[in-house]
């Protein structure tokens, strides 16, 4: 007990005074965070008994935020990858008490999403969703940035000239990406098919706009079919694929805009016993990555989504801080490509 560490021996190794580490201690009078964490740091050099309590007077200092986040479709892969990176950008903030609220919309109506927009703006101190383009969700995001909660778009911009930021991938890039590789893995002019999730999705709009310019200006010899609506569906997918190489033995490639890219694999992997028609899909999950190392698909542009979490909390615990606010503008992340040998 003689050589048990005490305070002054803490103020000598901390470079403060002994009044600053009682302070630090009991918490009568504010200490700055810096030298809290200092106090902190000596605390346990020294192995000072009550390290904890210092530690937790640390933690006490930070303001605490509450983040809510609204995603789509919760049985999928990819939206159950999003929800723990988002969950882990949230964790490690250490300028923050940080809380991830995330929650999922019941269905892609506009009704639904206004919804769930509105109960997350009301525990939240800042919010981000995914959600459809559509009037109703305008006058939702109005409402709730009245309130003081900043609202962000994620990976489909909705409401903007509303809205805080719109963080996610340049969708009229992806889809000239995705025109390239087709146009570039076919070897002969042939039948291209798009398919997006839905009339409401302003990335997908632009993904097909994208493809579509991409190619007008190098590729005309292709011809492009109509654009089919699949609802973002696994079944709505796999029927349009299987009608498509029904009508059009010429098809030679597929992009998938949105989700459902499993309908689409199945349907080819059942119709062609050897890949024949080329396919490109979003997003990185155990079926997509099988499709490419069996060659059914021939290439998948990903989020990145470790980034954009990282990034997306940067700019909502901006927002949400001292003095609040936000410029409305976009935030683009470079997508990840990923071909049938890096698998």
């Amino acid at each position: 007990m003689a050589n048990r560490p005490t305070l002054h021996d803490v103020a000598r190794a901390a470079g403060v005074s002994v009044t600053t580490v009682d302070r630090a201690l009991n918490g009568r009078m504010r200490v700055r965070e810096d030298t809290m964490r200092k106090i902190a740091d000596a605390a346990y050099r020294v192995g000072y008994h009550a390290r904890g309590l210092l530690a937790q007077n640390l933690d006490a200092s930070k303001p605490e935020l509450t983040l809510g986040f609204l995603l789509i479709k919760k049985s999928q892969e990819f939206y159950q990858n999003f929800s723990a990176e988002i969950t882990n950008a949230v964790q490690a903030r250490r300028d923050i008490r940080g809380r991830a609220v995330i929650r999922f919309a019941a269905s892609q109506s506009p009704d639904d999403f206004a919804i769930a927009l509105h109960g997350l703006g009301e525990s939240c101190d800042a919010v981000a969703a995914t959600a459809v383009n559509h009037p109703r969700l305008t006058h939702a995001v109005t409402e709730v940035q009245a309130t003081g909660v900043p609202v962000f778009a994620l990976l489909n911009d909705f409401a903007q000239g509303i809205r805080c930021n719109y963080i996610g991938l340049n969708n009229l890039k992806i889809g000239r990406i995705a025109a390239w590789m087709l146009t570039t893995r076919v070897r002969a002019p042939g039948k291209l098919a798009i398919v997006v999730g839905g009339n409401r999705w302003h990335g997908h709009d632009l993904r097909e706009v994208g493809f579509r310019s991409y190619l007008r200006e190098m590729a005309p010899d292709f011809t492009i079919l109509d654009t089919l609506v699949n609802l973002e569906t696994r079944q709505l997918t796999y029927e349009a694929t299987l009608d498509l190489l029904r009508r059009h033995p010429d098809l030679t490639g597929i992009y998938i805009a949105g989700g459902g890219m499993e309908g689409a694999i199945a349907a080819l992997r059942e119709t062609h016993l050897c890949p024949r028609v080329a396919l490109v899909v979003n997003e990185l999950t155990k079926d997509s990555r099988a499709a490419l190392a069996d060659g059914y698909a021939t290439m998948v542009i990903a989020t990145p989504l470790a980034e954009l979490c990282a990034d997306l909390v940067d700019l909502m615990v901006q927002a949400a801080g001292a003095g609040g606010g936000c410029i409305a503008g976009q935030h683009f992340l470079e997508p990840r490509i990923i071909l049938p040998e890096m698998v």
